[in-house]
């Protein structure tokens, strides 16, 4: 399975596809954050309506976007620590998204939504296609290893 299509399943929706496909690595990665945030807010509101499946299917789909869409999506070698340190970040949110399922806790999930909203956010400030003024060039070797332009 090409990792396009495992983050289309990670995201859930087959009407994004064609959104995939043809979307920069950038937008790729902003588009996974987007649903590990639609997900945990679901969350939170299924835990105030105490719909206990519901918010354990909704973080479980949070905890997959992370760990098959993102973290799988890190070139290690090529983005080096700071593509180490975003997979220890990725990986830290995934197992504190399983405790506040575990523990029914919302202000883990408030603090996950945090994490996830600020690291859209940098992603959306290093977009190219939007012409955000930075002093990082997306061709930069640790830029095109975080973002594994061959993988995602």
């Amino acid at each position: 399975m090409n990792a396009n299509r495992k983050a289309l399943n990670a995201y859930g929706s087959a009407s994004l596809e064609h959104q995939l496909e043809s979307a920069s690595p950038h937008r790729l990665v902003v588009m996974l954050f987007d649903g590990v945030i639609k997900s945990i807010n679901a969350a939170k509101f299924q835990m105030g309506q105490g719909n206990i499946a519901e918010k354990g299917k909704s973080i479980s789909k949070a905890v997959a976007i992370i760990e098959e869409g993102l973290r799988l999506s890190l070139d290690k070698t090529a983005g080096g620590e700071l593509a180490e340190n975003l997979d220890a970040l990725y990986e830290y949110a995934a197992y504190q998204l399983l405790m506040a399922n575990m523990k029914n806790d919302k202000l883990i999930l408030d603090q996950i939504l945090a994490l996830m909203n600020d690291l859209r956010e940098s992603w959306l400030s290093i977009d190219p296609v939007l012409g955000a003024a930075n002093t990082t060039q997306v061709d930069s070797p640790v830029v095109a290893g975080v973002l594994n332009y061959g993988r995602i």
